[in-house]
């Protein structure tokens, strides 16, 4: 399970990166769980290092 903690800068990086659209805007973004693949194309893309496996 991937998570976005609170280094996220809202770049939107991640967002761009999803395949399946599971990442919401926010002053730190989530990650709908239901709809997350762990693929990790959000964590490659991050620049602060913010999404974490769980």
């Amino acid at each position: 399970m991937m998570r976005i903690t609170e280094e996220c800068l809202a770049c939107g990086s991640c967002i761009d990166s999803c395949p399946v659209e599971a990442i919401s805007e926010g002053d730190i973004y989530s990650i709908d769980q239901e709809k997350c693949e762990n693929c990790g194309a959000c964590v490659d893309t991050c620049p602060t290092g913010a999404i974490v496996e769980d």
